[in-house]
């Protein structure tokens, strides 16, 4: 099993997940943060830093979410690793609260 960044994140990109992942296991892109498969150890901590609650466990992956687990395996085999928190990006609080938005996901 691994862990699946969802909707949530595009255009919001917070990257408080990515210090607390224990083998870099997080891929970024321009508006969208994705888990490498291959990576992800289970470990879920994660989990509770996003603030936009974007991050399920593949088994828990909501029914409308469930294009995502391709969609992070595809996208981290293209995308560098991030290893370090950045800034989000500028308007992501406007869009923490849009739920429709992956045409606005940018590859």
């Amino acid at each position: 099993m691994t862990f699946v960044v969802t909707e949530a994140c595009i255009r919001c990109k917070y990257t408080d997940c990515v210090d607390v992942c224990p083998v870099d296991a997080f891929r970024e892109g321009p508006n969208f943060l994705a888990i490498d498969p291959d990576e992800c150890i289970d470990c879920a901590v994660c989990v509770p830093e996003c603030p936009v609650a974007a991050i399920y466990a593949e088994d828990d992956v909501p029914a409308n979410q469930q294009g995502f687990i391709a969609l992070n395996a595809e996208l981290s085999r293209e995308w560098k690793p991030i290893t370090r928190t950045k800034l989000a990006l500028p308007d992501a609080d406007e869009w923490s609260k849009v739920e429709a938005k992956l045409n606005e996901l940018k590859r």
